[in-house]
């Protein structure tokens, strides 16, 4: 079995194909599920007659989970050794996200969707760590593997949803969630079977020595949070609302295809990030590049709601969110020491994803005050230039060892 910590420099190749390969599953388990959801909100909302702020609550609640959960997947790890808490969170999301089906009314669809998040937000600080401890000298390319299966899981949940797995169980919103969940339990064992093990000496050191909580007067901390909270703020209220705007449009029709260009555009990143893997560690140009290209889409999602303006907007806002996603995760191994990795982490997606069970929750509620659906992605605006100013700031970070070095 392949020691944790080895230089991929010194892997062998299958070994390294390997590795990558189970960071790229374990990032399809961490976004199919959540991603599920969105394809058949409009049923849900229908069945369970909820209200606009509802559904924004119904999205942004797994997401305050992410960050609530943060920091306890990083006392986690310490505990436990970062393997095992992935494995935990993997089982937690799976199970929970099939229960969604059973749900009764909104608050055990809330419940269930909570776990949901939970399960998720345990593996999340895992995974920068996983990078670090596997693939120390290849963290870009350990980063993209996990970051392709994130976006691959979400593109096939939303985009086959509805013209193949909802027509498979006669429109079921339920069983198409159960059936979403399947997959992600079936990593769960290939994972665990493939992946490193580490001593119970290494175990031990990690649990007794371990930092895990967040240095909250770190400024990195804040910087990475909210960054990284423009980014997923954007894309996971696209994913929430589009149905309901293109509903009020009169425009139902194009759902799946424009949740299929919204998600589906984004595999394309994971390629070209390979290309340059390189050069995008600590870079601004992402940002600068991508961010104000996310604010133009927006802007013409509002302006331009005919049939090829929504399906352009949707996908330079899938492509540009996916193109800065990759870049800004790949930071706490690349800005913290290895010791610090899981809290620095943690206390990233704690930051970014209290950022995003705010802003769809604004969002829908400005819907519902105004009456006007276009109002929706305001916030969404707001996001695409913090994205923009934030990550070009936190790419000039120096790592503790380069202060200390007066590099």
């Amino acid at each position: 079995m392949l020691p944790v910590g080895n230089s991929a420099a010194g892997l062998a190749s299958g070994r390294l194909l390997k590795l990558l390969f189970l960071l790229f599953l374990a990032g399809v388990a961490m976004r199919m599920t959540i991603l599920a959801m969105p394809p058949v909100i409009p049923l849900v909302h229908d069945e369970l007659r909820m209200s606009e702020t509802q559904v924004g609550l119904l999205v942004g609640l797994p997401l305050a989970l992410f960050a609530v959960a943060a920091v306890p997947g990083s006392l986690l790890i310490a505990r436990i050794g970062t393997n095992l808490a992935v494995i935990v969170g993997m089982v937690i999301a799976a199970l929970a996200s099939g229960a969604r089906g059973a749900a009764t009314d909104v608050l055990t669809l809330y419940a269930a969707s909570i776990v949901t998040g939970f399960g998720v937000a345990l593996m999340q600080p895992g995974m920068p760590t996983l990078v670090r401890e596997w693939l120390p000298s290849r963290i870009a390319l350990g980063t993209i593997a996990y970051t392709a299966g994130m976006l691959i899981g979400s593109t096939i949940s939303s985009a086959l949803t509805i013209p193949y797995v909802l027509p498979l169980f006669d429109g079921s919103w339920r069983l198409d969630l159960v059936f979403w969940a399947v997959p992600a339990a079936l990593i769960v064992p290939v994972f665990y079977w493939l992946g490193p093990r580490r001593s119970g000496s290494a175990l031990g050191a990690n649990a007794g020595n371990g930092r895990w909580w967040p240095d909250w007067k770190n400024p990195l901390v804040w910087l990475l949070g909210l960054t990284l909270g423009s980014n997923n703020s954007t894309f996971f209220s696209t994913n929430a609302f589009l149905g309901e705007y293109l509903d009020s449009l009169g425009k139902g029709e194009l759902l799946g295809a424009a949740l299929a260009w919204l998600n589906g555009l984004q595999m394309a990143a994971p390629f070209l990030l390979l290309l340059m893997a390189n050069r995008f560690e600590r870079r601004a140009w992402p940002f600068l590049l991508f961010g104000p290209i996310l604010l133009a889409s927006f802007i013409a999602l509002i302006l331009v709601p005919t049939g090829p303006g929504i399906l352009i907007s949707a996908a330079f806002i899938g492509f540009t969110t996916a193109m800065t996603f990759a870049p800004i995760l790949a930071l706490p191994a690349l800005l913290s020491t290895p010791g610090d990795t899981p809290r620095t982490s943690a206390g990233m997606f704690t930051v970014s994803y209290t950022c995003a069970i705010i802003i769809p929750t604004v969002s829908g509620a400005l819907w519902d005050l105004t009456g006007k659906p276009w109002t929706t992605f305001l916030p969404l605006c707001v996001c695409a230039v913090g994205l923009t100013v934030l990550g070009a700031i936190v790419v000039r970070h120096r790592p503790p060892e380069v202060k200390a070095a007066g590099g």
